[in-house]
């Protein structure tokens, strides 16, 4: 059986950040994840999460100005100075929380920008953060995304993010596989996921269409999971869907499944 980690800035929306990680514990979840804690102390989330009995297992490097409508900084030759304050920032809270795994948004590629700076910027990004992140003995990763939610972004196929991760070189570099946004994107989810298997980190889900709960949608779930059980991939699997309803009153996929 797969293990689920409840995706904090997507589940419990009804609920303060801070109140989130005792509704996830009391539905179950073991895990959780979120995009950022960098709005809250390290302390205070850390003690809401043991309180809750809950393990944070993943959440982003800062990724810029969110609200302003920024997914990243990564790739972005102007703001290499503020990405590298950013590593620093997000391992000091990863190490107070026990995170042992970072995810990095690529970014949007602006208008009129040179798509090989671009590429150049994101390897020279993700050889410096994987380097620092391995000397505090933390995973890098880093997520495809489809450009039909964020259009432009400049991550989004998975065979883009392993030839990347092959020229950055570093054993610290890994895939956040996501079944919702490489489904959008390509398909060939469990065969990509069997053959890229070592190379895969963490998984992320929601259905398509509408990024809601699994057995809302077109993806064959119950298959999924008994695939990663077969291959053995022994990680956690994120939920990062927009529940239908309520989260509690659609978290009934997971006896069902």
């Amino acid at each position: 059986m797969p293990k689920f980690a409840a995706n904090l800035s997507m589940l419990y929306n009804e609920l303060p950040f801070l109140d989130r990680f005792e509704a996830a514990a009391k539905s179950g979840f073991k895990g959780v994840e979120f995009l950022f804690p960098y709005a809250h102390g390290a302390e205070v989330i850390r003690d809401k999460a043991l309180q809750a009995g809950v393990q944070i297992v993943l959440h982003n490097l800062p990724a810029g100005d969110w609200d302003a409508g920024e997914r990243g900084i990564a790739c972005l030759p102007e703001r290499v100075s503020e990405f590298r304050e950013g590593v620093g920032r997000a391992i000091d809270y990863a190490k107070a929380l026990g995170v042992m795994q970072l995810n990095c948004l690529a970014g949007k590629v602006p208008a009129g920008a040179a798509p090989q700076r671009l590429h150049d910027t994101f390897v020279s990004n993700l050889q410096y953060a994987a380097r620092e992140l391995a000397a505090h003995g933390i995973k890098l990763l880093i997520e495809p995304i489809n450009t039909y939610d964020i259009p432009g972004f400049f991550l989004s196929r998975s065979a883009q993010a392993l030839a990347i991760m092959d020229e950055v070189g570093s054993p610290n570099l890994y895939l956040q596989y996501d079944i919702y946004h490489m489904q959008r994107m390509e398909g060939e989810l469990a065969a990509t996921m069997e053959k890229q298997l070592p190379r895969i980190a963490h998984i992320q889900l929601a259905d398509n269409p509408g990024r809601n709960e699994p057995g809302t949608g077109e993806i064959n779930y119950r298959f999924l999971f008994q695939h990663l059980d077969r291959i053995g991939y022994a990680g956690w699997i994120g939920c990062e869907y927009k529940p239908k309803t309520t989260t509690t009153a659609g978290l009934g996929w997971i006896s069902a499944l």
